[in-house]
């Protein structure tokens, strides 16, 4: 695959955010046509020369070693997700396989019963795509908006850009639209053969304004813990603390374990519970039991 795009964006986009003074370098003279760093000046501070710079930033980038990289990394100061997506561009600028379509991610039965037996928590099992593959019955409650569609099947950036629901059900849409993209972004950069991420990319890029300026920035990230905001349709306001995991042989499959949790003592942990209580009545309600009826 040719991602010779991807990596003059990338590293175009990560040199014009960083300005000399930041670097530690003089300012130079006359009038600066570009912003942030000039490629000599990346050159310069990665200890290669400029031309060969300027072959890396041009996307030709096959073969370099990890030892050049890590000195670009740090001449343009790379987070760690950063860092890795540049490594995975490297990757991907091998001689690559032919597009992969990944069918629906099996879930081994033992990771749905480790979900199931999680029942203060919502917890769920994502792909990569941000499918949600398995989820518990307070994940599935807790993303009851996600999954309230035709398909019945549950994709982050799908509702994210395509729903408008998603602009009540994310109290910082702006924050989480960040987010959902620089995942995606990040995951196109492990997987760059994987068509049906291609595909879903090339979908919210034609009809999402919105998912493509994001996507055009090159933003990455790596699932991390932290707080989300929701206002769930059922139970309102949620403020919930998430931890997100890479299951065994995750690196392989793409597929991640996120656990939701309330702070005890908080109107979260009140409103968590109310919405489990929800989700035990309507399984209840859903039960083929529940549709028998006494005979005469």
């Amino acid at each position: 695959m040719d991602n010779r795009a991807d990596i003059r964006d990338f590293l175009t986009s990560r040199r014009a955010r960083i300005t000399p003074g930041q670097a530690g370098l003089l300012p130079g003279g006359g009038r600066r046509r570009v912003p942030g760093l000039r490629r000599e000046e990346v050159a310069v501070l990665a200890g290669v020369s400029t031309d060969w710079y300027t072959r890396l930033e041009k996307g030709h980038i096959s073969g370099v070693s990890e030892d050049v990289l890590e000195a670009v990394a740090r001449a343009l100061r790379l987070d760690e997700a950063e860092r890795t997506y540049l490594f995975d561009l490297a990757r991907a600028a091998r001689p690559s396989r032919a597009p992969q379509r990944r069918g629906r991610a099996q879930i081994q039965p033992s990771v749905q019963w480790m979900l199931d037996s999680v029942t203060g928590s919502a917890a769920f099992v994502a792909n990569g795509r941000l499918d949600i593959v398995a989820s518990n019955a307070l994940g599935e409650a807790l993303h009851a908006p996600l999954f309230d569609n035709p398909s019945g099947r549950a994709n982050f950036a799908r509702f994210q850009f395509l729903d408008p629901r998603a602009l009540d059900y994310y109290p910082d849409w702006n924050g989480a639209a960040n987010v959902t993209v620089a995942l995606l972004r990040a995951e196109a950069g492990r997987r760059p053969n994987d068509a049906s991420l291609r595909e879903l990319v090339g979908e919210l890029s034609t009809v999402s304004e919105p998912f493509r300026t994001r996507w055009a920035a090159h933003d990455v990230r790596i699932h991390h813990n932290g707080v989300k905001q929701f206002h769930h349709p059922v139970v309102g306001a949620l403020g919930l603390t998430y931890t997100t995991l890479a299951l065994p042989n995750g690196d392989a499959s793409g597929l991640r374990l996120t656990i939701y949790t309330a702070e005890p003592g908080t109107p979260s942990e009140d409103a968590l519970k109310l919405l489990a209580s929800w989700a035990a009545t309507r399984a209840a309600t859903e039960s083929p039991s529940a549709a028998v009826t006494d005979r005469p």
